[in-house]
């Protein structure tokens, strides 16, 4: 017994600083990415107050109008050289202040990303694991069927949606179930007849509209993950553990299982990864179908200049990918014995 205590601390140890690593780079990471999107911002073509003058002026208000909204609306922008706005911005981290939005004033970043990111987990994981498991399985099917026409068409299949980029998706699937079959809503996140709660009609409405955004999501990732999984088990078979598992004479379910098992494990990075990148890209689902996620605000601040709401978006989507690459690497050092027994003999 003191034997096992003695083997399992040194494992223990080494995932422990294995994890510390990552903390600080990823800590790093942050705050490099941070200060670069907060002068990036800043040299935007355009300012919030010039386009909030626009579009009031779209609106149908005079230019006198117009100019005196704008002072009420944005006279607590903030003051200040850049240099004395960014150490009150980096001060505002410290205690998750990201200030106030200039498009919505007297609305909290943090509240409204808090909102917004909401309704993006929900679509993004659920899609983001349909294709996953769907991929994985064909994936599996296409390699040991390559050379027949099952392994044929589902590679064609993968390699056909891998190359549709994710906005042509949305809106494909738009027209066909929205337009051409009129059987899915088009926007939004739940029906405005139906009154928020915990009762069925309300969850099926948000369910029901929340079923595009998935697909699209499954769809555009699904050919990646099937084309993926083919690869590596190919590889897998070619590999000698394999061959010398049959020639022990194992049953071929046996066999199966250390093919799976060892194709899938690259995959599970990718996974994790991918997740924390989709934060990024739902900002072209979310336009098409207007919901209102982490990438709708996204748009819609980089369309009124509201500094404060990009930055505190781009923040929110580079912690989720450092994050999402920290789960990875320690999840692949859980599931794979040959990096824990790295870490125990280092």
């Amino acid at each position: 017994m003191a034997l096992i205590g003695a083997r399992a601390r040194p494992g223990k140890t080494a995932l422990a600083r294995r994890l510390a690593g990552h903390l600080a780079r990823g800590l790093v990471m942050v705050l490099v990415v941070t200060s670069l999107s907060f002068v990036i911002i800043r040299n935007i073509p355009g300012d919030p107050i010039a386009a909030r003058y626009e579009k009031l002026v779209e609106q149908g208000m005079s230019p006198d109008q117009a100019e005196r909204a704008t002072a009420v609306l944005y006279g607590f922008m903030p003051q200040g050289t850049v240099w004395e706005q960014y150490t009150d911005y980096m001060a505002g981290l410290l205690t998750l202040d990201l200030g106030q939005s200039l498009s919505t004033p007297g609305a909290e970043v943090t509240d409204m990303l808090a909102s917004a990111a909401t309704w993006t987990v929900v679509p993004v994981l659920a899609g983001t694991l349909l294709s996953f498991l769907l991929g994985v399985t064909m994936g599996v099917y296409a390699a040991i069927r390559r050379s027949g026409r099952l392994g044929d068409l589902l590679s064609i299949s993968g390699s056909l949606l891998h190359g549709v980029p994710q906005y042509v998706l949305a809106l494909l699937l738009g027209a066909v179930f929205t337009t051409l079959w009129p059987v899915l809503p088009s926007s939004g996140t739940a029906d405005i007849m139906i009154e928020p709660g915990l009762t069925a009609e309300y969850l099926g409405s948000l369910a029901q509209h929340a079923v595009l955004p998935v697909l699209t999501y499954a769809l555009a990732s699904y050919g990646g993950w099937i084309l993926a999984m083919k690869s590596s088990v190919v590889t897998v078979l070619g590999d000698d553990f394999i061959l010398a598992a049959e020639l022990r004479g194992l049953s071929r379910g046996t066999v199966f299982r250390y093919v799976a098992r060892n194709a899938i494990l690259p995959l599970f990075t990718i996974l994790a990864l991918s997740l924390g990148l989709l934060f990024g890209g739902a900002i072209f689902i979310e336009r098409i179908f207007t919901y209102p996620g982490l990438g709708l605000l996204l748009f819609d601040s980089i369309a009124n200049r509201d500094y404060p709401l990009m930055g505190g978006a781009f923040l929110l989507i580079t912690v989720a990918t450092v994050v999402a690459n920290i789960v990875a690497d320690l999840l692949y050092s859980v599931i794979d014995p040959r990096v824990r027994s790295g870490e125990e003999s280092a």
